[in-house]
């Protein structure tokens, strides 16, 4: 798991935010999990219709597996901050959120030690090859739609559902080796061939499903 300080600071500024008695009367404070990871939110109506909020998601996913044909240790990596503006509908608790979110997530992975690995098609020791390292990142500014369920209890305790779409973009992918073919031309044209394969693996997150499940209270 990882909490950055940004993090911990954006849960402070909520909460002496919401301290304020300026809007004391419509400010939300809470945390989620889901998809993203495990956050907090703060959320702020100013008119009846319509609630604005800022909040910042984090958590580490250790995987293991098969990449474009060679075993990795994985991890995906998330780290988002984020603001949406969310139109409520009169004597519901559905909503339609719409947003932006600052994303750090990111897919570091080394390579499983190997006797033999395929590169583009094409056989390699494990000398010759070494550890592979890479890293998948995405747009570090991604817009997000969705829809959502605001339950509260004597307007002062609540819960919240949310479903939706970060799209992320294009997936960019770097991959490089350290064994004894890292400078040699060829296996560089072998390794740029696999790298793209990995891109290809991940080219599915360019739309990251959010699914979360909140739990908030009123100033």
């Amino acid at each position: 798991m990882k909490f950055s300080k940004q993090l911990a600071a954006l849960m402070c500024a909520i909460l002496l935010g919401g301290g304020s008695s300026a809007v004391a009367d419509d400010f939300w404070v809470g945390a989620k999990v889901g998809t993203l990871g495990i956050g907090v939110e703060g959320a702020w109506r100013p008119i009846p219709w319509l609630d604005l909020r800022l909040g910042a998601n984090a958590y580490d996913y250790e995987e293991s597996g098969s990449q474009a044909g060679i075993n990795y240790d994985a991890t995906l990596s998330l780290s988002t901050y984020y603001g949406t503006a969310n139109l409520l509908f009169p004597a519901s608790p559905f909503r339609i959120s719409v947003g932006a979110f600052s994303n750090g997530n990111e897919i570091p992975m080394v390579s499983d030690p190997g006797t033999s690995y395929d590169i583009g098609g094409v056989s390699y020791s494990a000398a010759e090859v070494g550890t592979l390292r890479s890293n998948t990142t995405f747009d570090s500014l991604s817009p997000y739609l969705g829809a959502g369920f605001d339950f509260s209890l004597f307007n002062k305790v609540g819960m919240t559902l949310d479903f939706g779409v970060l799209w992320q973009g294009d997936p960019q992918v770097t991959l490089t080796s350290d064994g004894t073919l890292a400078n040699n031309p060829t296996f560089q044209s072998q390794l740029e061939i696999e790298r793209s394969e990995l891109e290809d693996d991940f080219d599915a997150l360019k739309a990251y499903p959010v699914v979360s499940l909140g739990f908030n209270f009123r100033f």
